[in-house]
């Protein structure tokens, strides 16, 4: 069963994708109760986007952590890109195709999330 922090942080992540928008993950880690910056953030709310993005895709909707991102860079970080490739979602390996999936996702959870 999720955990509340589980629960709080997905709210977070539909509500950024309901208005077009995203988050940080800062922002997620302080939601979440988890270290805000370092190793231990980044592991921590990584694990954490990586269960919300599988039980998103057993639900047959598209990778809804991708509307967190950086705070300076406003992208998704490395993480991101490897959980797409583990979960078939993403093949390529270069900066251009990993921008191209980004923006791709970004608008595909927009549409999945504007009529729940």
């Amino acid at each position: 069963m999720p955990s509340i922090q589980h629960h709080l942080v997905y709210c977070e992540l539909i509500n950024a994708a309901r208005y077009r928008g995203t988050t940080t993950y800062q922002r997620v880690a302080r939601i979440g109760g988890l270290p805000e910056a370092g190793a231990a953030m980044a592991n921590q709310v990584g694990a954490l986007l990586g269960q919300i993005c599988r039980l998103e895709m057993e639900a047959g909707r598209p990778m809804l952590s991708v509307v967190c991102v950086g705070v300076q860079t406003h992208v998704p970080g490395p993480g991101f890109y490897v959980l797409a490739r583990e979960l078939g979602r993403l093949e390529g390996v270069t900066p251009a195709e990993e921008e191209a999936f980004f923006r791709a996702e970004l608008e595909d959870v927009y549409e999945a999330w504007a009529h729940p």
